[in-house]
């Protein structure tokens, strides 16, 4: 009789020939035949069950080691340059493993996030567990989702979050990653199509409750890939900065710079003070000193807190939390500007004459110190005539200079035109729980205004000093906008009205006379976002293509570095420019520059859409309980499924699908942007001010859904429900032909 093996045995086998683990492989090493592998089969099935054992197609291995080759997941450099990678199958229990890489000079180089097939061997000491050498590279990363886990008999499935995703992923009993029914979970794509055609997933991260407040801003995260957790490395860099001394800098701690920021600030990397200009050749003339946090001074070239900086690109701003830049020894410490304590600062001393025209400016690398940290409204209040204890002593000789010298600047701005686009801002207010108690329309002040014009100002002297240097740097850069886009502009300027002229180069004054004319119009906010829609992104670029929107010939970020990696970047071009260090602009900084550009243009825009899509959660959120209320709005986009509707009272967009406008067929024109019904002519284009009912409103994905009530002021008739699915419509090529008559004829009129 076949003497089968014990479970111990089978392990101990398992962990001595890693190569021969598949079932027949263990059946010769044991001498078992016939029958008695069924007993085999039944044991390996139990190790298996008992976690002890994994099944890799017909192998078995280990639960709590690593097949000698396996598929790896390249992470950053750490500090010494060594480049270690994280296993993607690992399921057996503490820490995981981490493998060094040892790369021979044939093979290509890699980067944070490749994916490769590795050749591993154990070698276990203090910062790693394993050791690769690289097979092959084998791809992109698999694409990832973010949604709720829904359990069943074999496994469950993953419904995306996605507004606009409405494709299910199928999740195998083995690749759950034990995550419960109704959880929020990250998944990624594990294979071909399953089931009824559906995506195979496996769950890779367990988020928690989707209907929790503060979930709100952790789906934006995941969701965008923004990197929330600092690594090791970098935090131990941070750790261990220590404060800069007065050597080899200007000591301008005698200057009584102050901050002033929102009241919530999380950090203070500017400071202004103004004195009047001795000089009797610039009467009526201002100094105005801007300082800013000498980032550089602590984030060297190429270190653990470069890499990381450069690979976030900027910080992140939620409204319960931030994604910063750097970790909070130098954001919230080291680099911020706190009132009363010593930071090294880079700072720039810009006259500017009677009329507010720069004549001059000189930048220092200094040590100051802020006699003052205050906000916006208390200065405000302070100028109106209502100082409070703080600013009642800095009155006459800080606040008072701060304001006439922006009064300077407001005629230099008058002349230069920059577009004035007037689209308020909105504030979500949180209680303690994470939960919307509010969401207000942020007022603008002219404290708001003059730091804005103190920092453009501040931008324009490193952007003028750097290109007299003949010194890479990166501009930011804002193109004129697209001929077609302003054609679009053009019709529906015509068509409130307005107009904007055709047939000259156009600037941004043109665009401000169109604002102007429409500010005391029913259509001020159509115009306004409108024109917000015909321009281009800005971007960071290493060469100078100016500024549109500002009407600058040249413009750099230089006065935020603590939360933007571009500012960095110009701080260490003055660095090197002046002489004032070897913490400026490295080689490689210079050789990449073009790279970063992109690299942090991209990030810019994810932290961009992360923090608008957070927005519409958590207006979802606050509406949800609103169900059935009738509101006011504005149509603010139309597209062919359906009406966009910017709400009043929170600045909410709501969508109402086009099934639901009427029993007939509306047809969609691109290039006017409007719907027009077959039957009855009615016609719907941007701007209208329309009475919607909230039909549904979902938090985790943050869609709203409205129904049409009236249309400029007249009663829409009522469509099929919102509920009922899709209705159905004419598709009689009479219906269409006509819709497409009525709107060739109203084409022609605003030809």
């Amino acid at each position: 009789m076949t003497q089968i093996p014990s479970k111990s045995e089978i392990l101990a086998f398992i962990a001595d020939n890693p190569t021969q683990t598949a079932k027949r492989d263990i059946a010769r090493a044991f001498g078992i035949k016939g029958a008695a592998r069924i007993d085999l089969k039944r044991i390996l099935k139990e190790l298996e069950e008992a976690g002890k054992l994994t099944k890799r197609r017909s192998s078995y291995r280990d639960a709590e080691d690593l097949p000698p080759v396996a598929v790896l997941e390249i992470l950053a450099p750490d500090a010494d340059g060594d480049l270690f990678a994280r296993p993607l199958e690992w399921t057996g229990q503490g820490p995981e493993p981490r493998v060094l890489m040892l790369l021979r000079s044939s093979d290509p180089a890699l980067g944070a996030g490749d994916r490769i097939l590795g050749r591993l061997t154990l070698d276990k000491t203090e910062d790693h567990t394993h050791t690769a050498r690289m097979i092959r590279r084998i791809g992109t990363n698999p694409m990832r989702i973010l949604g709720v886990f829904r359990a069943g008999s074999e496994g469950g499935r993953v419904l995306p979050i996605d507004k606009g995703a409405d494709k299910q992923w199928v999740v195998p009993a083995g690749a759950t990653g034990g995550a419960k029914d109704g959880e929020l979970v990250e998944a990624e794509q594990a294979g071909p199509k399953g089931r009824l055609g559906l995506p195979k997933a496996r769950i890779v991260a367990r988020l928690g409750d989707p209907t929790a407040p503060r979930a709100v801003s952790l789906i934006a995260i995941h969701q965008h890939g923004i990197p929330d957790h600092f690594p090791d490395d970098a935090v131990a860099e941070a750790d261990a900065a220590k404060p800069v001394g007065v050597k080899g800098r200007k000591d301008l701690r005698d200057l009584p710079l102050i901050t002033i920021d929102p009241w919530d600030a999380r950090d203070h990397d500017d400071a202004c003070f103004v004195e009047a200009d001795e000089d009797p050749a610039n009467a009526g003339g201002f100094i105005i000193w801007v300082a800013i946090a000498d980032v550089a001074a602590y984030v060297k070239p190429n270190t653990a807190l470069d890499n990381e900086a450069r690979k976030r690109g900027n910080s992140t701003y939620f409204p319960d939390r931030v994604v910063p830049m750097l970790p909070d020894r130098l954001s919230g410490d080291l680099c911020s500007l706190h009132e009363g304590v010593d930071r090294a600062c880079i700072a720039v001393a810009m006259r500017i004459d009677a009329q507010g025209q720069k004549i001059g400016h000189e930048f220092h690398r200094g040590l100051m110190k802020s006699v003052a940290s205050l906000n916006y409204e208390e200065v405000q209040d302070a100028i109106d005539g209502q100082p409070n204890d703080k600013t009642a002593p800095l009155m006459q000789d800080i606040i008072r200079p701060i304001y006439a010298a922006y009064a300077a600047l407001v005629k230099a701005r008058a002349l230069r035109q920059p577009l004035e686009l007037d689209l308020p801002e909105r504030q979500i207010i949180l209680n303690d729980d994470g939960k919307v108690t509010s969401v207000q329309f942020k007022e603008r002040l002219d404290a708001h205004r003059l730091i804005e014009e103190f920092m453009v100002l501040a931008n324009v002297a490193a952007a003028e000093t750097l290109i007299a240097k003949k010194s890479p740097l990166l501009f930011r850069v804002h193109e004129e906008p697209n001929p077609d886009k302003l054609d679009a502009l053009r019709d529906v300027a015509q068509a409130s009205g307005l107009v904007l002229a055709k047939g000259q180069v156009l600037k941004t004054a043109h665009l401000n006379r169109l604002l102007i004319a429409a500010r005391e119009t029913e259509q001020s906010d159509l115009i306004n976002m409108a024109t917000l829609r015909s321009m281009t992104q800005a971007y960071y670029s290493p060469d100078n293509l100016g500024h549109f929107g500002l009407a600058l010939r040249s413009y750099a970020h230089f006065t935020s570095p603590i939360r933007r990696y571009s500012d960095l970047i110009v701080h260490r071009a003055l660095i090197a420019a002046h002489g004032w260090g070897k913490d400026g602009l490295s080689p490689w900084d210079v050789e990449n520059l073009g790279d970063t550009a992109q690299k942090i243009s991209d990030t810019e825009r994810r932290s961009m859409s992360a923090e608008r899509d957070t927005t519409d959660r958590y207006l979802a959120a606050f509406l949800s309980d609103r169900i059935g209320v009738e509101m006011g709005g504005r149509i603010s986009g139309i597209a062919k499924f359906g009406v966009f509707v910017k709400l009043d009272e929170t600045g909410a967009d709501g969508m109402i699908p086009i099934r639901t406008l009427g029993r007939e067929y509306f047809h969609y024109d691109a290039d006017s942007q409007t719907l027009m019904g077959s039957d009855s002519g009615t016609l719907i284009r941007l701007g209208q001010r329309v009475t919607v009912k909230l039909i549904e409103a979902a938090p985790v994905t943050g869609g709203l859904i409205v129904e049409l009530l009236t249309l400029d002021e007249r009663t829409m008739p009522r469509g099929p429900s919102v509920t009922r699915g899709k209705p159905v419509r004419r598709k009689q090529a009479g219906a269409k032909a006509k819709a497409a008559k009525i709107a060739r004829k109203v084409k022609r009129t605003r030809m």
